[in-house]
């Protein structure tokens, strides 16, 4: 065999043994999540089913029962006028309300200078307030993107149809 032939034979020899291993590596894990830490009433079944919604949604979550987590809003800054039943914080963000995991993944991977999201009152439909209770309404509601000066403008808009 001459010289050119062999090395296109070992050529594709070995391209033809490395084949399934290329196909067989390994992806690379993606960075795990970080801890959502809540910051909740005890007697507040919304709350319980939104972080219920974050663990279906690959959140590891650590709840404190709180009896008024206004304070909690407060000390993080979040403005009172866009405050709602519960009050997280999750890698350096503040999460106010029932903010879909899908937002708060986004801010995770944006990382937009930023206190954090809100989802002011507790809108029929967004996550936690979308039991068999409520008979299938949803309201409109926005998720915010809430500035250290407490500013805030749209980040996400979910109309009546609901999303996860």
């Amino acid at each position: 065999m001459n010289p050119p032939r062999r090395r296109r034979t070992v050529l594709a020899l070995l391209s033809v043994l490395a084949a399934p291993a290329l196909a067989q590596s390994p992806r690379p894990k993606p960075a795990p999540l970080p801890e959502v830490h809540v910051y909740k009433s005890p007697t507040c079944g919304c709350c319980n089913d939104w972080i219920s919604h974050l663990e279906a949604n690959g959140f590891k979550v650590n709840a404190t029962n709180v009896p008024d987590s206004r304070h909690y809003r407060a000390r993080f800054g979040m403005p009172a006028k866009l405050g709602s039943c519960h009050t997280a914080l999750v890698g350096g963000y503040v999460v106010e309300g029932h903010v879909p995991a899908r937002e708060i993944k986004r801010l995770l991977r944006e990382r937009p200078s930023a206190l954090g999201l809100s989802v002011p009152g507790m809108p029929v439909g967004s996550p936690g307030m979308d039991g068999p209770e409520y008979k299938g309404v949803v309201d409109p509601y926005d998720v915010l993107l809430v500035q250290p000066d407490g500013s805030a403008r749209v980040y996400a808009s979910y109309d009546a149809a609901p999303r996860r």
